[in-house]
């Protein structure tokens, strides 16, 4: 299993090679490393396509594809449910509504004329926005949380949080205009390259330190595949545990969400490729698997999305759900006894 880690090294560098190689210009692979290396490459236009445009969304894409897939991993763990992911606490949700206030809101009196204020600042605002949305959220769920006896109330709180949100945001979009309809339904497609490098300086280091979380739960996690009741008599602090794994989730969901959009199916899929991959329920090894093949699987799907070759980007999220789809089907067909992963 140790070997396979070490196979998915040079899988994660190439896709991430072929991301910043493939579009709407192709550019040749040794030119990609003269750039990268502070060389000159065979066009100088070359190097502002990869510097400025290119090198940010693929490390963007690395970054949400680890910070989702961990995520999902730790949701599916936490509430024992194979269709958990990274937005069942509702932290998506809430950057959602967040972001709906700011695009869809109509500047009638001081509330709405401050929300607009915030959408001319573009996609700045639109971070901010699904920052504090994401951040009150998370509020909200650790509040709710240190009341909740056991997960599987969580988890149902969660999804009525959901949907809540779900209808403020279709009141929104009934009450607003055809243009700010169409620019929140381009934020919900998800992308990964609106990011510049001047939001990656608050971008890297908030995943970062999210996955840095993550380490310290594997062995919790362990624990937690055979339910609170025995994880407790091992000696695990649930609560202590629940609150870790919670705010690790939330940080890493809302800051790509914040960033990225909505990005749909990679928290829920990657992690079972990587249990069937690996062969293993084990979260010390799985862990780190799921950040290099989430990593590896975002850059495949931006890949994808670009259509190398042609002047059009398909919207990620379908993408993602393409891909996403058949991992989790051709699973479910190939391990029957998937739930006996989740089982006490």
């Amino acid at each position: 299993m140790k070997r396979t880690l070490f196979v998915l090294l040079p899988v994660l560098l190439g896709a991430f090679l072929l991301d910043i190689s493939f579009g709407s210009v192709k550019i040749p692979l040794k030119d990609i490393l003269k750039v990268l290396l502070g060389g000159e490459p065979e066009r100088a236009s070359w190097a502002n396509i990869v510097l400025l445009f290119r090198l940010p969304k693929a490390i963007t894409a690395c970054l949400a594809g680890a910070a989702l897939a961990v995520s999902g991993l730790q949701m599916q763990t936490l509430f024992r449910n194979p269709l958990a992911g990274p937005f069942v606490l509702g932290i998506g949700a809430g950057a959602s509504l967040g972001v709906a206030l700011v695009v869809l809101s109509a500047a009638a009196g001081g509330a709405s004329i401050f929300l607009v204020g915030f959408g001319l600042l573009g996609d700045l605002g639109i971070v901010i926005s699904a920052g504090l949305g994401s951040a009150l959220a998370l509020l909200l769920v650790l509040a709710v949380s240190k009341r909740v006896p056991n997960v599987m109330t969580l988890l149902i709180l969660g999804l009525l949080f959901g949907y809540a949100t779900s209808a403020g945001v279709n009141i929104l979009i009934y009450f607003s205009s055809a243009e700010r309809i169409q620019s929140y339904i381009s934020w919900t497609f998800g992308s990964f390259g609106n990011t510049t490098w001047t939001q990656l300086k608050i971008f890297i280091p908030v995943i970062l330190f999210g996955l840095f979380m993550t380490l310290f739960t594997g062995k919790a996690l362990n624990a937690l595949l055979l339910g609170e009741s025995y994880a407790g008599s091992m000696g695990l602090t649930v609560r202590r545990a629940r609150l870790w794994l919670i705010l690790s989730t939330a940080m890493l969901t809302g800051a790509v969400t914040a960033f990225c959009g909505p990005i749909a199916f990679l928290g829920v899929a990657i992690p079972h490729l990587c249990r069937s991959l690996l062969g293993t329920s084990d979260h010390r090894i799985l862990l780190p698997a799921a950040i290099l093949i989430g990593a590896a699987s975002a850059l495949l799907a931006d890949l994808i999305a670009q259509v190398p070759g042609f002047q059009i980007v398909l919207p990620l999220n379908s993408v993602t759900s393409l891909i996403g789809a058949p991992v989790i089907i051709g699973v479910i067909l190939g391990k029957k006894n998937i739930g006996k992963a989740f089982a006490a």
